[in-house]
């Protein structure tokens, strides 16, 4: 592989707030791995709701750890430089990535750790790869936090879940833990907007319910069943809502929690209750990203995009995430672009 250009095009910001304005097209140097790490050639990379949150300062003083900052973790490419100590790939490996949260996605180079460097199967292009990291992989570790053990058509899931709701179905989070729910056999019923009810019918849905209905709003399921777990992907949901839908014994895994949900859940665990509320953190998993990237090249799951945008286009990609009506993942493409 030829060494990369000493400089690249890139989007940071350098305070928080600002939404898509803030952000900024810089000419910055070329970063070098380190230890641990690989340096990319950035093909794609995929924006998520967490990346907007830390530029607004949700997580703030933690993220980020300083200014500017060139946002988005999840990435995909090809493999130019290793830093010192890596042995598992070689220049001009295709990849998929996270780099959270040291971000860097929004660039034509970035840095990326190469424990959570995995190979992309030539059967699964740049921006699916991009797309799984984050979303696919915490729709994976919300039905594992619920009992899931097994996605092999449910043959080995016994004493786990059989109904399950998913919340928010059509977004990045949602649109593979429906998947993901079908693949270990388990019962689905969806929530999402009206425009979508057949786009989550098409992933595998049972039951697909407008949220904006008496129904979907109360999240009944048509059919009477209790929902033994909820992936629970939408945002504002106060934990009284879940009561009436609930099996006796059943497992809400929230990956929006808010600090009331944290006490709660803390709470629940001390009194032994059947029914809990269990907020995911996505600690991303190397096996977990080989694995979704092999059942993404068996065709067994689906990654929909909603939207691609050129890197020089960046910031209509973050304001449409932060607008928050994506169907799938939203993408920025590097590869072979010839704008500004």
């Amino acid at each position: 592989m030829a060494a990369p250009k000493k400089t690249m095009r890139a989007f940071q910001y350098d305070k928080y707030g600002g939404g898509a304005e803030g952000l900024k097209p810089v000419e910055v140097p070329v970063p070098s791995p380190k230890k641990g790490e690989v340096l990319l050639k950035l093909e794609a990379a995929s924006i998520n709701p967490i990346d907007w949150k830390i530029q607004k300062g949700m997580v703030r003083p933690f993220l980020p750890w300083k200014f500017p900052f060139i946002p988005v973790g999840d990435m995909s490419g090809e493999v130019v430089e290793l830093g010192s100590g890596v042995t598992n790939l070689k220049p001009g490996d295709k990849v998929i990535s996270i780099s959270f949260p040291t971000g860097g996605g929004l660039a034509e180079y970035a840095v990326a750790p190469a424990s959570l460097t995995v190979a992309r199967p030539p059967e699964v292009s740049a921006a699916e790869g991009a797309s799984l990291p984050t979303a696919a992989s915490t729709a994976l570790q919300q039905l594992k936090a619920a009992g899931v053990s097994s996605f092999d058509g449910g043959s080995s899931n016994a004493g786990g879940p059989k109904n399950v709701l998913v919340t928010a179905a059509s977004g990045g989070v949602g649109h593979y833990a429906v998947q993901l729910a079908k693949l270990a056999g388990l019962h689905v019923t969806a929530t999402c907007g009206a425009r979508n009810l057949g786009f989550v019918a098409g992933l595998g849905a049972d039951e697909v319910l407008d949220y904006k209905t008496p129904e979907g709003a109360a999240m009944r399921s048509p059919s009477g069943a209790r929902y033994d777990a909820v992936i629970h992907c939408a945002t504002g949901t106060p934990w009284p809502a879940f009561a009436p839908v609930l099996a006796e014994k059943a497992t809400v895994v929230d990956v929006t929690p808010g600090v009331a949900a944290a006490a709660r859940s803390f709470l629940q665990k001390v009194t032994l209750a059947k029914q809990r509320l269990v907020p995911l953190v996505l600690i991303p998993k190397k096996e977990e990203m080989e694995w979704l990237a092999e059942m993404t090249r068996q065709g067994k799951l689906r990654t929909v995009i909603d939207s691609r945008f050129p890197l020089s286009r960046a910031r209509e990609a973050w304001a449409k995430s932060i607008e928050g009506h994506a169907t799938g993942k939203i993408v920025v493409e590097m590869g072979g672009e010839g704008e500004e």
